[in-house]
């Protein structure tokens, strides 16, 4: 199921046209007992080490989560009162805002003289017509739209209706915290590059994507509570192989989505480390999982790393 969970992984884009983001609740500064594990899972957290003192919290994230998935591993909390700013993927702010849904809408919407149904299978279109109809929409409204975007589309109308919310997500969580805390916070990446990773896709990779989303549908709920357990316990073996199982047959879109994308950020993370700098790395977990992850790309750079469940100093 590796393109549902891509577009998982950036759904956070479509559901910020429709979603707004609830306040969240003060919390009181912890302490460094909150670094000790609760039993509830030790989280998706490895930690850095450069020989001058610089450190990163490489802390991975799901987008879009339920009530029930908090409170998050102590780890997340540790490395939130540990560091000196937040580093996500996207700037603070940049997921909200009318221009984002203008963007959006340009570049995901064909033009009056075609269509969605022109630009796929019968059998596709079918598939788009009967999902439409059990969620109540109208089929002619998704026939507007380019492939990409109805799967994104779909990908996260079906979390919503789950529960999971990018009101919830780990992102969203400490962006928050930090804007209320006056923490610094920066991006990765822009909104702009993010819509474009989709919108610069052949129409052979946005059937591919597509079809694949359709055909995943019906498991969703059950794959989804095995992605969330496998990242409450750091079990990048599980989620590599959930993630990665059928990667073979889509090289271009994984390594569009995931390999490239790691490899552009290398850079400014080591330079951040050379700085002395010490900061929490909020990006999805898929980057941290294979031999092109973060974890993977910065131990071949020589700086350790460890899972935070190894590391007493602090």
């Amino acid at each position: 199921m590796p393109l549902f969970r891509l577009a998982f992984a950036l759904a956070l884009i479509v559901c910020a046209m429709a979603c707004k983001r609830e306040a969240e609740k003060p919390a009181g500064k912890p302490d460094a007992a909150a670094f000790v594990s609760d039993g509830a899972g030790d989280g998706s957290v490895w930690v850095v080490d450069a020989p001058n003192g610089g450190r990163l919290y490489l802390c991975g994230t799901i987008h879009i989560l339920r009530e029930k998935d908090y409170p998050l591993a102590p780890a997340y909390e540790a490395a939130y009162m540990y560091s000196n700013k937040l580093v996500l993927e996207l700037p603070p702010g940049a997921a909200s805002g009318p221009e984002l849904t203008s963007r959006m809408s340009q570049l995901g919407m064909y033009s009056a003289d075609t269509s969605l149904e022109a630009h796929v299978t019968k059998e596709t279109w079918e598939n788009v017509k009967q999902w439409s109809g059990k969620r109540g929409l109208e089929a002619s409204s998704m026939n507007r739209y380019r492939p990409w975007f109805v799967a994104l589309l779909i990908t996260s109308m079906e979390y919503a209706a789950l529960g999971a919310k990018p009101d919830k997500g780990v992102d969203t969580h400490f962006e928050e915290r930090a804007k209320k805390d006056g923490k610094p916070a920066e991006g990765l990446e822009s909104v702009e590059f993010q819509i474009q990773l989709f919108a610069s896709l052949s129409d052979k990779q946005q059937n591919e994507l597509l079809e694949q989303t359709l055909g995943e549908i019906s498991s969703v709920a059950e794959e989804f509570e095995k992605m969330i357990l496998a990242w409450k316990n750091g079990e990048l073996e599980d989620l590599r192989a959930m993630l990665f199982r059928e990667a073979e047959r889509y090289p271009d879109l994984m390594n569009l989505f995931l390999t490239a994308r790691n490899l552009s950020w290398m850079d400014r993370l080591e330079q951040m480390l050379k700085n002395g700098e010490k900061a929490m790395i909020l990006v999805g977990t898929g980057h941290f999982t294979s031999d092109t992850g973060l974890i993977e790309l910065l131990r071949k750079r020589g700086y350790r790393v460890r899972h935070y469940r190894e590391v007493t100093d602090f």
